[in-house]
């Protein structure tokens, strides 16, 4: 049906309120993106409207610490713009800060507890390897 694929991969010591955070940060990161995996707006029987949603599924898996790291090592090679939120950006309030505290660190000091990736589903799936279905 598509011939890409969306993951969401989150670090899998993360309390629930802050994978549930991560996740959906990600997820707007990646429509931001790519606009065109909107869809519609929906309306129910009574005719009112609500946003339209992502027309394609997100898989959502989870990964300690170091194999994130390799799946955002990963993802720099292969060149593929990725969503990315770090552990610092949990003690920032905004935007502007998120921005301030993710240019203090290079790939290789990035704590990064969530990354999402959009590609070619092989693509995808290489960048992903070692991650598991969130349960």
């Amino acid at each position: 049906m598509f011939d890409t694929k969306i993951t969401i991969v989150l670090r899998d010591d993360l309390a629930a309120w802050q994978k549930l955070n991560v996740a959906a940060f990600l997820s707007c990161g990646i429509a931001a993106q790519y606009p065109e995996i909107i869809g519609e707006p929906y309306r129910d029987s009574a005719g009112n409207v609500y946003n339209a949603l992502s027309i394609q599924p997100m898989v959502v898996m989870s990964a300690d610490q170091d194999t994130l790291r390799k799946i955002h090592a990963r993802s720099l090679e292969r060149q593929v713009t990725t969503s990315l939120y770090i552990e610092e950006m949990f003690a920032t309030g905004h935007d502007e800060a998120n921005r301030a505290a993710f240019s203090l660190f290079d790939p290789s000091t990035a704590k990064v507890v969530g990354i999402a990736v959009r590609a070619e589903k092989k693509i995808v799936d290489k960048i992903a390897k070692g991650a598991r279905l969130h349960s």
